[in-house]
C-alpha cells in the first residue's frame, strides 16, 4: 500500500478551518424559549443540585459525568517530539478526544496543565475529580507518569488510566495472545524480550505476567543492555522490579533462542542476525514509532516463519490503542466504574483477540479491498471493525462487575450491547470504509479541470494521500503557477499533467470519435475541437481507453453541460439507464436521493431503473438497501395521477424479481420514520428506508439543498451511476475536500 503524506500546509490548514481546533460543545436539550432556559439554569437547575448535593450518585444521572473523560497532559513526552510544552501538547490533546468520541461516543474535554512539578500536577487533577468519569492520562514522561498515575490511582474515586503505558499494553497483549495460538505456544512458557523500559514497555511486561508470563522468562533491556539483578548503572525502582538473575549483557545474547520480541525502542535496534537467532515460529512486536525496530521484509527474509506486528498501518498487524482505549472507558463509564483495574485490561484484550479469529464482515473486507481471515497476516482486528463498539465495552464491563469495580452493574447484557450498537455514527464508518477502499485500490485519477486552484489542491491531497495517481489535464506552466500560488511551490513534481499536446494518444481518441458520432452530424474539425480542446471530453476519452482509472469533473461548468460532454464518449443518458445519486449525511444517518442530475421527468420504468441504480451504490458503500418511492401520499390516498407512477414504479420491480427491499408511493415521514411506518403494518420495508426515490428531477434538487442549507447536512454527490466509466461529477460550489471525496468515490467504483 502507499505511504500516506502529510504536508505541514495541509495539516495546518486541517487545524485552522473551517474553524480553529477539533470539536465544539452543542446542547442536548432545547434552549429556545425561556421556560427551556428557567429549567436548563436558574429556578429549575436548584432541583438536581440540591438531589446530589443529597446523593452525590444521582449526578450520574442528572449531568454528563457518566460520559465525560479529560485527556490530561503537561506535554513534557508529546508523541515522538519530547518536551514541547503544555500549550504545544493541546492539539494532540485534542485529537485524542475527537478520537473518544469517534470509535465509542465517548465525551471527552482535553486540559493542558502548564506545570512539571508531579504534586502540582497530582493535586489539580485530583481537584477536577467531581467533573468527569474518567481521566485520561496522556504524554507525560517517565518515571514522573509512573508516580502520578499511581498517586491518582489510589486517590480518586474514578478510573485513572495512562494510556501510552496501559493502550499499548492491550493492543499488544491481544496480539501476543493470537501469534502464540498460532505457533502453539503458551504464555507461560514462552521466553519474552522486551526492548525499550519507559512507560509503555514496562506497562506490556507487567500485563503480560499478569496474564501468566513467568518472571524468569521475560528479559528487558534498555538503551544499555539487559537489566539483570544487580545492575546498578541507569536504573529506577521500576526497572527494578523487572531485573532477573542472567548472565545475559546485550540485546543480541538476550534474543538467542527467544519466542517473543517487544519492541517499544527506536528504529534498527534490532538486526536480522538477531532475528535469525530466534527460536522456531518467533513473535516479533516491533513497535517503534514511525519506524519499526525492523521491518517485517527484513524479518521475513531471515525468518520466513516469522509473525511480526508493527505500529504502522501500511503493514499487517497493526498495534493500534484505537482498539483499546475508547472500548475500555466505554465499558468502564457504563458501569460508573471506580477503576480500570487489571482484570478488565485482560478482559478487552482477551475480547480483541477472540474478535480476531471470528469471520470478518464483509464491510471490513470492502474496506481493505480482501478478505481478512485469522492468520499470521491478521491476528489483531482493524480499527475499521464494527463489532468493536458491541464486543469489547460488555467484556470490560463484565470483568469490571465481577471484580467489584462497578458502582452501577448492567443488569440486562443483552439489551446493553444493543444500545451500544445504536451509540455509533454508521456514515463515519462507511466514508472510512470507502477511503480505506480507494487506498487499496490504488487508482489513476484524472482531475479534467487543471485551471482551478480547488481542483489542483483535490489533487495533489488524493495523491500525498497515498491513494493513487493524480493525471491533471492542464497546461504544465499553468498548473505550476496556481500550485505556486496556493502555496504548494513542489506539488507539480508530484502529479502528472496531461493534455491533448503532449500525449501520444491523441489520434486513437479522434478516430474512436469519428466512429462513434460521425453519423451524428460531426465533422472532422468538430472531432479535432472536441478530443484536442474541450478537457471534458479529453478525459473522458482518457477514461475510455484505460489512460485513466476514474474522473472526476463538474467544478467549474454546470453538470447538463458536463453530461452532454461525456455523452459524446459515454452513454451517459437516460434512454441508457445513467442516474444520479446524492447521498445525504446528518446526524448519523446516511440517505441516498435519486435522480438528481439525468432524468427530469422520469416515467415508471425510468423511476424502477433509478431504484436500481440507487440501490447498487448504497451496496457499494456497504449498505442493505432500502428503497421507498416517495410523493405526497400514502399507497394511494390522496388519488392523484402525479403519485400513481411512484406506486406503478414498485410493480415494475416486482416484474423484474430485484433482491433488495422496496416499497411505494408514500410520504417521507412514513419512509423514514419507524412509528409513522406502524400504521402501515402491510408495507415491505422492514425499517427506514435508506434510499428515497422522488418524483421529479427538480424535487430531487430542492430535497437536498434544503437539507444542506437548513439542517447543515453534508452532501457528497450526485453519484453519476449506470455509466460504462467510473465519471463523478461536482458541483460548481464543491470545496477541495469535496472534490477528493467525489474522487475517492470514482477510485472505489460505487456507481
Amino acid at each position: 500500500m502507499s505511504k500516506n503524506r502529510v504536508t505541514p500546509e495541509e495539516a495546518l490548514a486541517f487545524h485552522l478551518e473551517p474553524t480553529p481546533g477539533k470539536f465544539e460543545i452543542t446542547a442536548t436539550v432545547p434552549m429556545t424559549t425561556q421556560r427551556d432556559l428557567s429549567l436548563a439554569y436558574s429556578p429549575g437547575v436548584a432541583v438536581p443540585c440540591e438531589a446530589i448535593a443529597e446523593n452525590p450518585e444521582t449526578a450520574y444521572d442528572y449531568t454528563n459525568k457518566g460520559n465525560l473523560v479529560a485527556v490530561i497532559s503537561n506535554g513534557t513526552a508529546v508523541l515522538g517530539l519530547g518536551n514541547l510544552g503544555a500549550l504545544a501538547s493541546k492539539p494532540v490533546m485534542e485529537g485524542k478526544a475527537v478520537l473518544f468520541k469517534r470509535f465509542a461516543d465517548v465525551n471527552s474535554i482535553d486540559i493542558e496543565l502548564d506545570t512539571e512539578d508531579t504534586d502540582a500536577f497530582i493535586n489539580a487533577v485530583k481537584l477536577m475529580g467531581p467533573t468527569f468519569g474518567g481521566i485520561n492520562l496522556e504524554d507525560i514522561k517517565a518515571p514522573e507518569c509512573f508516580i502520578i498515575e499511581q498517586r491518582l490511582k489510589e486517590e480518586m474515586d474514578i478510573p485513572v488510566f495512562h494510556d501510552d503505558q496501559h493502550g499499548t499494553a492491550v493492543i499488544c497483549a491481544a496480539g501476543l495472545l493470537n501469534a502464540l495460538k498460532l505457533s502453539g505456544k503458551n504464555i507461560e512458557d514462552v521466553r519474552i524480550v522486551l526492548n525499550g523500559a519507559g512507560a509503555a514497555g514496562i506497562a506490556c511486561l507487567e500485563l503480560l505476567k499478569a496474564m501468566g508470563a513467568r518472571h524468569q522468562n521475560c528479559i528487558m533491556c534498555d538503551t544499555k543492555g539487559v537489566i539483570y539483578q544487580g545492575r546498578t548503572e541507569g536504573m529506577n525502582q521500576w526497572k527494578s522490579a523487572h531485573a532477573v538473575s542472567t548472565d545475559l549483557r546485550t540485546l543480541s545474547d538476550a534474543m538467542k533462542g527467544a519466542d517473543v520480541f517487544l519492541g517499544v525502542s527506536v528504529k534498527g535496534a534490532v538486526t536480522q542476525d538477531m532475528v535469525s537467532n530466534m527460536a522456531e515460529n518467533p513473535v516479533i512486536f516491533a513497535m517503534a514509532n514511525p519506524d519499526p525496530e525492523i521491518t517485517p521484509e527484513d524479518a521475513h527474509e531471515v525468518r520466513p516463519d516469522a509473525i511480526v506486528a508493527t505500529g504502522r498501518s501500511d503493514y499487517s498487524n497493526q498495534v493500534n490503542n484505537v482498539l483499546g482505549f475508547p472500548y475500555l472507558f466505554r465499558g468502564a463509564l457504563d458501569i460508573n466504574a471506580r477503576a480500570i483495574n487489571d482484570e478488565m485490561k485482560i478482559a478487552c484484550a482477551h475480547a480483541l483477540a477472540n474478535l480476531a479469529r471470528e469471520d470478518v464482515p464483509d464491510e471490513v473486507a470492502l474496506a481493505y479491498g480482501k478478505h481478512l481471515t485469522f492468520g499470521r497476516d491478521y491476528i489483531i482486528p482493524t480499527p475499521f471493525d464494527p463489532r468493536l463498539i458491541h464486543r469489547v465495552p460488555p467484556a470490560v464491563a463484565h470483568a469490571g462487575m465481577n471484580t467489584g469495580a462497578a458502582r452501577r452493574p448492567i443488569i440486562d447484557m443483552e439489551a446493553y450491547e444493543l444500545s451500544l450498537k445504536s451509540r455509533m455514527d454508521p456514515t463515519a464508518s462507511i466514508l472510512r470504509g470507502i477511503n480505506a477502499r480507494a487506498r487499496a485500490n490504488q487508482a489513476r485519477m484524472i482531475f479534467a479541470e487543471g485551471d482551478d486552484p480547488r481542483v489542483l489542491r483535490a489533487a495533489v491531497m488524493y495523491q500525498r494521500a497515498g491513494l493513487g495517481k493524480a493525471l491533471v489535464v492542464g497546461r504544465a506552466d499553468d498548473v505550476k503557477a496556481k500550485l505556486d500560488a496556493a502555496g504548494l511551490d513542489d506539488a507539480h513534481r508530484e502529479i502528472e499533467v496531461v493534455n491533448a499536446a503532449n500525449t501520444q494518444h491523441l489520434d486513437t481518441y479522434k478516430q474512436f470519435l469519428h466512429d462513434r458520432l460521425g453519423r451524428r452530424g460531426f465533422d472532422t474539425q468538430d472531432i479535432h475541437r472536441l478530443a484536442a480542446r474541450d478537457r471534458h471530453v479529453f478525459s473522458a476519452l482518457m477514461l475510455q481507453h484505460g489512460h485513466g482509472d476514474g474522473l472526476v469533473t463538474g467544478a467549474t461548468r454546470k453538470s447538463a453541460h458536463i453530461l452532454d460532454r461525456i455523452n459524446h464518449v459515454y452513454n451517459a443518458d437516460k434512454e441508457h439507464g445513467a442516474a444520479g445519486i446524492t447521498a445525504v449525511l446528518h446526524k448519523g444517518r446516511i440517505l441516498f436521493i435519486a435522480d438528481t442530475i439525468v432524468n427530469e421527468w422520469p416515467d415508471e420504468e425510468d423511476l424502477a431503473n433509478i431504484a436500481e441504480r440507487a440501490a447498487t451504490v448504497a451496496q457499494n458503500m456497504g449498505l442493505e438497501p432500502r428503497v421507498a418511492f416517495v410523493s405526497f401520499s400514502n399507497f394511494g390516498y390522496p388519488v392523484s395521477e402525479r403519485a400513481e407512477k411512484m406506486a406503478k414504479a414498485a410493480h415494475v420491480l416486482d416484474k423484474r424479481g430485484v433482491s433488495f427491499e422496496y416499497e411505494g408511493e408514500m410520504t417521507v415521514d412514513v419512509a423514514l420514520n419507524a412509528t409513522a411506518q406502524e400504521s402501515y403494518p402491510f408495507s415491505r420495508l422492514t425499517g427506514p428506508a435508506n434510499i428515497l426515490v422522488v418524483p421529479a428531477r427538480h424535487s430531487a434538487s430542492i430535497s437536498v439543498k434544503l437539507m444542506q442549507e437548513m439542517a447543515g447536512a453534508t452532501v457528497i454527490g450526485p453519484i453519476l451511476a449506470g455509466v460504462e466509466g467510473s465519471i463523478q461529477i461536482c458541483s460548481t460550489v464543491s470545496t477541495a475536500n469535496d472534490i477528493l471525496n467525489m474522487a475517492v468515490l470514482a477510485a472505489c467504483k460505487v456507481g
